[in-house]
């Protein structure tokens, strides 16, 4: 394709149609994660929490006998939970290291108010290790106890700093975000994080992670110095922004629309049926300067797509450009 030649209606389509079918591709496939821990070590609750949803029951009670329990959750995503490896019945055994195996990510809870790592969580750490090393150690129920920090330099020097720990509190539900993160990471290097992220309870910051990250790839583009060279990449890292962010939020949008909002905000009176280049209208363009705009303008597309769905506003060119132009004034200040 010639860079110096107007974007056309076919290209966009084009664009849209691939960006589609990598997300619906991501919405089609299974996740599987394995928790571990004492019975008491809050996972159900933290689970909940995780999800803003009752995807497992809580209440059972410490010393009770355990078994492998596996919870289906929106058809796609499934938990399974099992006790310390050392209180699972021989027979089961196999069944449980093959749970792991297979599982996307890998829960691995600790008790902040009990003994923390203790030599049979060590033990059962280092034979799960050993099929999986897509772990997280959940360092649960800080709100009962002192010195976190001291505590989470103990698990990691005594894990040679190999996984992320992340304390939290299942019932007060401080630093879910991180665990949420921490989650989303390890799923989105298997390209599974999309539905995932559609499922869990704080939509917004796993939106704004997305929307940063995009202005972050918007800003190198622009940055690159030859003329045209950044519309094709800037429109597929936009149109896949928004697909990402109408998947997060259970608001679909077609094509029309999003080709309608990108002309009503980006690209603005250039062009009503033709794409043109965007960046490149700005004096600087192709310089630092055009890769601050390139960034401004996907950020503030990002974050007014965010906003009208936070807020029930109805996305369409009227109702975005306003908003639009809102955060593009507050990334100019910056």
């Amino acid at each position: 394709m010639n860079t110096n030649q107007p974007f056309t209606d076919a290209e966009f389509d084009r664009i849209f149609e691939e960006k589609s079918e990598e997300i619906n591709a991501q919405l089609d496939r299974e996740i599987l994660i394995a928790m571990i821990g004492d019975v008491n070590a809050g996972k159900s609750s933290t689970v909940n929490k995780l999800m803003g949803d009752d995807v497992a029951p809580v209440g059972a009670n410490p010393g009770e006998t355990q078994h492998i329990k596996k919870y289906i959750y929106k058809d796609k995503i499934v938990f399974v939970d099992t006790p310390g490896l050392d209180d699972i019945k021989s027979e089961n055994s196999d069944i449980t290291m093959n749970f792991f195996h297979e599982a996307d990510v890998v829960l691995f809870f600790l008790n902040a108010a009990g003994t923390v790592l203790s030599e049979t969580e060590l033990a059962s750490l280092k034979k799960i290790s050993a099929v999986n090393k897509d772990i997280i150690l959940v360092l649960n129920k800080i709100d009962a106890a002192d010195d976190i920090p001291s505590l989470v330099k103990y698990v990691q020097d005594h894990t040679n700093y190999q996984y992320p720990v992340t304390p939290i509190s299942s019932r007060t539900g401080e630093n879910m975000s991180m665990l949420q993160e921490k989650v989303l990471e390890l799923l989105e290097v298997k390209k599974k994080d999309i539905l995932m992220a559609a499922h869990m309870a704080d939509k917004s910051a796993t939106a704004k992670k997305w929307i940063l990250g995009a202005g972050a790839s918007a800003a190198a583009i622009g940055a690159v110095p030859i003329p045209g060279a950044d519309f094709v990449p800037l429109t597929t890292l936009q149109v896949g922004m928004m697909l990402k962010l109408s998947t997060l939020y259970g608001k679909p949008i077609s094509k029309d629309k999003a080709k309608e909002m990108i002309i009503a905000t980006i690209v603005g009176n250039v062009g009503k049926t033709i794409f043109r280049q965007i960046v490149k209208f700005v004096p600087g363009a192709g310089t630092v300067a055009g890769a601050s705009v390139a960034g401004g303008m996907t950020i503030a597309l990002g974050y007014a797509v965010k906003y009208a769905y936070e807020n029930d506003i109805d996305v369409n060119s009227k109702t975005l450009k306003p908003l639009y132009e809102t955060f593009l004034k507050d990334q100019k200040k910056k």
